[in-house]
């Protein structure tokens, strides 16, 4: 389901995420956004996709991102920074598609999001966590078209793939490459993982490391 990846990129993407990795910025308006440095990928998806434990996950990490039994918990622009050599931060961004949140706080969040996407030169890519169970929403089909209109790369990363049947999930991966075909700012390539079980999260972050090897 994803390409062959170079064992280096495995190994380089090992050693980089077991480094030391820390909160240093909540931003909740694009006023208080952190200096760019470095490169920059952001993680979107839905609020109960999962986007705290794959950060957990992806750094082996138990507690770097909040989780919560509570979706839509995420109300701000989270920044990790890595390693200091690693030149690299991870942003988690508020979750979307919440509906028992107000339409104040779903325009703000929208506002937030898509400034950020348009005036963030150091964002490479933003990986949309899509939930292995369920596939493509309407919500994610209306963040795709923003990441599109915003000529920010992005590449898709189905999450929760243990508790789905592998039929199940090969037709969620059909659907989702049906889909993508009509967005031009997709990368082509989707990424299946599992916070609970680690699979996945080698290949996620070779994919990260090949990304910096781009845009360096």
């Amino acid at each position: 389901m994803t390409d062959s990846i170079d064992p280096d990129l495995i190994e380089r993407g090992r050693k980089t995420f077991a480094g030391d990795w820390q909160f240093i910025w909540a931003s909740p308006s694009i006023e208080t956004l952190p200096p760019m440095d470095g490169l920059e990928v952001a993680f979107a998806g839905r609020s109960n996709v999962g986007k705290s434990s794959l950060i957990n996950a992806l750094t082996g990490r138990n507690a770097l991102a909040r989780t919560s039994h509570t979706p839509g918990r995420t109300q701000e622009l989270i920044f990790f920074d890595g390693p200091k050599d690693a030149g690299l931060r991870l942003v988690d961004m508020p979750g979307y598609g919440y509906a028992a949140a107000s339409k104040a706080k779903v325009a703000s969040w929208t506002t937030l999001i898509h400034k950020f996407l348009q005036g963030r030169a150091t964002l490479a890519r933003v990986y949309v966590l899509i939930d292995g169970r369920h596939g493509l929403k309407d919500v994610d089909l209306d963040i795709l078209k923003t990441l599109d209109k915003a000529a920010v790369s992005y590449q898709i990363v189905l999450t929760k793939a243990d508790q789905v049947k592998a039929a199940e999930l090969a037709e969620r991966v059909d659907a989702t490459r049906t889909a993508l075909a009509k967005h031009p700012a997709a990368f082509p390539e989707l990424l299946m993982t599992s916070s609970r079980t680690g699979a996945g999260m080698p290949e996620l972050r070779a994919a990260i490391i090949r990304l910096l090897d781009e845009r360096r």
